[in-house]
């Protein structure tokens, strides 16, 4: 599912999942797992895709068919996965092959620094479009990570942007050519890891503080359980195989 690929001191973290590196809760362990496989021995990490996709979001073919509790178990799945991106201690750079869709643009905002290729791709969070609510990290991941003047625009009307509106809109740092992704991400990963690990990891944690806390409220415990009510109702199911049954198999 994931390839390992290690230069000095950098770890290329390759997504390998069947065409889309669509997020099941396999993958999802899978990655999770990886993160921290490589957090001793690393100094920072670069996150990418394969061919003409970084990720394209959950698996939804496997939620409809796979029932309630594995719904529940992807949501849980999915959200220790990005928590565990987004309070990553050491550098964190997503080099964006492709499309960045739903959860893999949510990972992707987990990162500390986006790089997309200027030729292909969208990116953008179109839950609301498919039919289901956002789980409380991924939605304060998206307003951690993007300019507040645009945030209520890219969660509400769940358009999906080409990388030069992408990067004038904030949802990347900045587009390269395709040849010279994977270079510009190690050069960004090398700069980042030479500050002093400690300073980077406090300085990331007091930034992250808000989001940690949001999450650690009761309102937000209260509205993960609401969100997973929400996930196996009749009505966001419904929504979802309509989506499916118009999007994913035509």
């Amino acid at each position: 599912m994931i390839e390992f690929k290690e230069a000095n001191g950098i770890t290329v973290l390759q997504m390998q999942h069947g065409k889309a590196n669509a997020l099941d809760v396999e993958f999802c362990t899978e990655l999770k797992g990886a993160l921290q496989q490589v957090e001793s021995s690393s100094q920072a990490v670069v996150l990418t895709g394969q061919e003409n996709i970084f990720s394209a979001g959950v698996d939804l073919v496997r939620l409809m068919s796979d029932g309630d509790e594995y719904r529940s178990a992807l949501l849980t799945a999915l959200g220790d996965m990005l928590y565990a991106f987004f309070v990553y201690p050491k550098p964190l750079i997503a080099a964006l092959n492709g499309h960045a869709i739903a959860g893999g643009c949510i990972l992707a905002c987990a990162a500390d620094h986006r790089i997309m290729i200027q030729e292909r791709g969208r990116i953008g969070v179109p839950e609301l479009t498919v039919g289901v609510p956002f789980p409380p990290i991924a939605l304060e991941i998206m307003r951690f990570a993007t300019p507040p003047q645009h945030f209520r625009q890219f969660v509400f009307r769940g358009l999906t942007y080409p990388p030069d509106q992408a990067l004038a809109w904030g949802l990347v740092d900045e587009l390269v050519a395709s040849e010279t992704l994977s270079e510009r991400a190690m050069i960004c990963a090398v700069e980042l890891a030479s500050i002093p690990p400690r300073s980077f990891a406090l300085t990331k944690s007091q930034a992250c503080r808000p989001v940690f806390e949001k999450l650690q409220q009761k309102w937000s415990l209260d509205m993960e359980a609401r969100v997973k009510e929400a996930w196996n109702a009749v009505e966001v199911v419904a929504a979802v195989q309509n989506y499916v049954d118009k999007t994913l198999r035509r």
